[in-house]
């Protein structure tokens, strides 16, 4: 096989080195690709795929795309799922001597993409390192585009998945037993669009990990960092770090801080509640729009924006600080004109996090640096306003509010108005910002005024009449002198060539000109790309005071946009208690409302306690409002627990540690659990973890299967949790089983409401209003005529209903006697124990019945479909008897 050319064998040595990368290799003005990654990438990007020659028989397969639009191609990759290794020219190729230097500068990945544009503002971009063991798994997540870290253990992996959906990461990096986890790593690929890495052993050793720790935040031991009690978690901080350190190539300067916490430090939120309550996105578009955040987010800055979304990923559970947040927004409330104010000035106000990012990376342009300097500028004046406010939120925010006159100043002093955004072509630096830049200015349009001053000064003081300056490629600027004049050249002339008529001469002053003229240009862009980054430089150096402000500014932004979503949609301050009462008068849903003519939607009052009223069991026909009006309450709970004001007439809201939802019901089909596996799965889920202060939200349980079956089940879940020794958590329950409105009088914290409905004939009308009692019917068969169901299988279900009206439970439900109903709890066994015959809902059915009804079955008139549905029905009764 033929031997590969010098620059191929360069190209393939490195590629040895990233064999997981698509090798981007600079050649010029274009990185190239070959062989593999070139076949790849002409496919992903669509672009031309050519050949070059190697050395070998076949030329090597190769495409390219040019280097000042390469960010663009990197995110197309990258949010495929690929890796990029970006393989830069280490020297300028006209001074290089054989082959240009080349090393790889920086390892582009999904969590590690640093193009702005191609990110949301408004969310970030999360990097996630999850260090799987038994017992306890670390997770550790960062954001490089702002600099943030944190770090939590959790015990299992449904825990896990909660941190998975509250970020959101783009890319995960995992040990090896993290893939073997039982963890749904499919369904984190492809519906999440997550990226998936395992990373070697050695990223997770523990005392390489403490070290990388140590020396990253310049600290002899961990205890300084607040870690000691994550044993878990600082591997996987550590190993986040080392895989950072190792595609990023660079000290990562902007990573001030990483911030531990605990799981249940904020309201538990699992990946079923986020996504029934469509907090962030909705649950069938995955828009914004009709989402929550839609609604209250009215911030004027990226980084108010991304806080926002923290927010409401993460409600408190600690008074104090909700109080705090309430008190800030309070304030603004009562001071419109100070808000709108502030407001105004926070518009211009650039995304500080992010700018500080590309500095780190020493990406910034001029144009960062003058958007810098506009942001700077109007942090004096919202100091001002804030003066004025009251509230402790308002008082920490002007504290940590720096003015960054200093850099204001500097950025003033040193970067023109109107800069390019390139950074070595000159054209940065304003005039009298530094004496040496502004002579190499001067000596581009002044040089030849200069030399012509030279002249005549020569001319003067050495009496040469016809001394002239010349130029020549070869020998630069000279002075010429006739051979008349040759007895007057001065001493301090130097010869540089005889001619038959002339001398040519040099002189010490002309030689400091000549090379002030002729590198002025390259000598100017030169030093003003130096001098640009030394200004880069220090911003650099003050990164801790422009990540607090910045923090500060967040903050501000989404205390001024609660403010004014409540002023503009009419919500209160919520009462705060930790009595367990939730008391909503004339409640309404925040988004609903707002897709809807404000005037339309029709306001319920809730009211649950830890007493008599710790359950609703909830009745009424499909799309008359359950749902709205049980996911209605949660989400005020949920932003008074966020700090935000509520949609209602008045509100005291008893503080809850957890928000469970069951609401809806879908296959999951991939994993191979059908709709029913599903629904019973997220209610065991809740019945294990729910503890008394949380709120349970509940809907249509046992649906998914048999009339008899699902009735039992839904009974036996409102059993378990009105027990206080079990669970005894506040709940709402919808349901269509209308037989459960009877618990109300078996148990004495169970109370019946119903969606209030008006019948006209066969036709029924919503009211949409919640009233105190049972449904005693689910006017299933009116809301089927509403969705247009053929008049023919309305008329038939009538009919059908009527009979079936004959062989009514109720009685028998009237007669079940209550397990455990407000008694100390039992265990398992206890129920093992119960007379089944007690809790029968149904006739008993014996063989000899079966008998006497087919002796009594006249075949002979029988059609083959009435034959076949008589056996299926009598089989069933055997099959369905206690």
């Amino acid at each position: 096989m033929a031997e590969l050319t010098p620059m191929m064998q360069q190209y393939m040595e490195t590629k040895k080195q990233y064999p997981d990368c698509i090798l981007f290799y600079r050649l010029g003005d274009f990185y190239e690709m070959f062989f593999e990654d070139a076949l790849t990438a002409s496919r992903e990007l669509e672009i031309t795929l050519t050949g070059k020659n190697c050395g070998q028989e076949e030329r090597a397969p190769m495409c390219g795309v040019p280097y000042h639009a390469v960010e663009g191609y990197l995110s197309r990759l990258v949010s495929k799922g690929y890796k990029v290794a970006i393989c830069e020219q280490m020297e300028d190729p006209k001074l290089a001597k054989g082959l240009v230097k080349r090393e790889v500068v920086r390892i582009v990945t999904p969590g590690t993409n640093l193009n702005i544009q191609a990110l949301e503002e408004n969310k970030n971009n999360y990097i996630m390192c999850i260090a799987y063991f038994a017992g306890k798994t670390g997770i550790s997540v960062a954001d490089v585009t702002t600099g943030d870290y944190y770090m939590t253990e959790v015990e299992d992996n449904r825990k896990l998945l909660d941190e998975v959906m509250k970020y959101s990461p783009s890319e995960i990096i995992c040990n090896d037993a993290f893939l073997v986890s039982g963890m749904e790593l499919d369904d984190l690929k492809e519906r999440l669009g997550i990226a998936i890495y395992s990373l070697e052993p050695h990223y997770f050793d523990d005392d390489l990990c403490r070290k990388c720790l140590m020396k990253h935040f310049g600290v002899n031991s961990l205890s300084g960092l607040g870690v000691e009690e994550f044993p878990n978690g600082v591997i996987a901080a550590g190993s986040l770090l080392s895989y950072l350190y190792d595609t990023q190539k660079i000290p990562l300067s902007h990573f001030t801080h990483i911030e531990p916490y605990l799981v249940n430090r904020y309201m538990l939120l699992d990946s079923s509640t986020r996504r029934n309550l469509e907090l962030t996105e909705t649950l069938r578009e995955k828009q914004k729009r009709g989402s929550l955040l839609w609604v209250l987010d009215k911030t004027r800055t990226a980084m108010g924006a991304r806080m926002l979304r923290s927010f409401l990923e993460q409600p408190l559970i600690h008074k104090n600080e909700m109080e705090e947040r309430l008190d800030a927004v309070e304030a603004f409330c009562s001071n419109p004109v100070a808000r709108d104010e502030i407001r105004e000035y926070l518009n211009p106000i650039y995304d500080l996090e992010r700018l500080l990012g590309k500095v780190s990376y020493k990406t910034a342009n001029p144009r960062d640096l003058i958007a810098f300097r506009n942001s700077m500028e109007m942090l004096p004046h919202i100091k001002t306003v804030l003066k004025e406010l009251p509230g402790t939120a308002n008082e920490k925010i002007e504290q940590e509010m720096d003015g960054l006159e200093d850099l204001y100043l500097l950025i003033c002093d040193s970067i023109e108005e109107e800069p390019p955004i390139t950074i070595r072509e000159g054209g940065m630096i304003k005039a009298g910002y530094n004496e040496d830049i502004d002579n190499l200015r001067r000596a581009k349009t002044e040089g030849k005024n200069w030399l012509a001053e030279l002249e005549n000064a020569e001319r003067e003081r050495t009496g040469i009449k016809n001394l002239r300056v010349k130029y020549n490629k070869v020998f630069g600027y000279y002075l010429e002198v006739t051979k008349s004049y040759l007895n007057m050249v001065p001493e301090d002339y130097i010869r540089k060539q005889t001619l038959t008529n002339a001398e040519r001469y040099t002189m010490p002053r002309l030689k400091e000109l000549e090379d002030t003229i002729l590198n002025a240009e390259d000598k100017l862009c030169t030093l003003e790309y130096d001098l640009f980054c030394e200004i880069r430089d220090r911003i650099a150096g003050e990164i801790e005071r422009i990540q607090t402000t910045a923090k500060a500014v967040a903050r501000l932004d989404v205390f001024c946009s609660f403010s004014l979503v409540a002023e503009q949609n009419h919500y209160v301050r919520p009462v705060l208690n930790e009595k367990g009462q939730i008391n909503i008068k004339d409640g309404r849903h925040p988004v609903v409302e707002k897709m809807i003519e404000h005037d339309m939607f029709i306001p319920n009052d809730t009211y649950l306690d830890n007493n008599s009223h710790q359950i609703a069991v909830i009745t009424g026909p499909n799309m008359a409002g359950k749902s709205t009006y049980m996911r209605q309450t949660a989400l005020i709970v949920l932003m008074a627990q966020v700090g935000s004001f509520v949609p209602a007439r008045q509100a005291a809201i008893g503080i809850v540690d957890r928000i469970f939802t069951r609401v809806g019901a879908s296959d999951d089909l991939a994993s191979g659990q059908s709709t029913f596996m599903v629904e019973m799965s997220e209610v065991a889920n809740i019945l294990r973890n729910a503890t008394r202060n949380s709120l349970l939200i509940l809907d249509e349980i046992g649906r998914g299967t048999s009339t008899f079956d699902g009735l039992s089940i839904a009974w036996a879940v409102i059993e378990h949790i009105s027990n206080r020794k079990l669970l005894g958590a506040k709940t709402l329950f919808a349901t269509h089983y209308h037989e459960l409105t009877e618990l109300e009088g078996k148990m004495n914290n169970v109370n019946n409401y119903c969606i209030a409905v008006k019948e006209k004939g066969d036709d029924i009308v919503f009211l949409r209003k919640i009233i105190k009692g049972g449904a005693d019917k689910s006017y299933g068969i009116q809301v089927a005529r509403l969705a247009g169901v053929p008049d023919m299988v309305i008329d038939r279900a009538k009919e059908i209903v009527e009979q079936l009206s004959d062989n009514d439970i109720t009685e028998k439900v009237q007669s079940i006697s209550i397990v455990d109903g407000g008694a100390p709890a039992r265990k398992q066994e206890h129920y093992d124990e119960l007379d089944l015959e007690q809790i029968s809902l149904f006739d008993t059915v014996t063989d000899a019945d079966v008998l006497d009804e087919l002796k009594n079955v006249e075949v002979s008139t029988m059609t083959p479909l009435d034959a076949l549905n008589t056996l299926y029905r009598l089989q069933n009764k055997l099959k369905n008897r206690w």
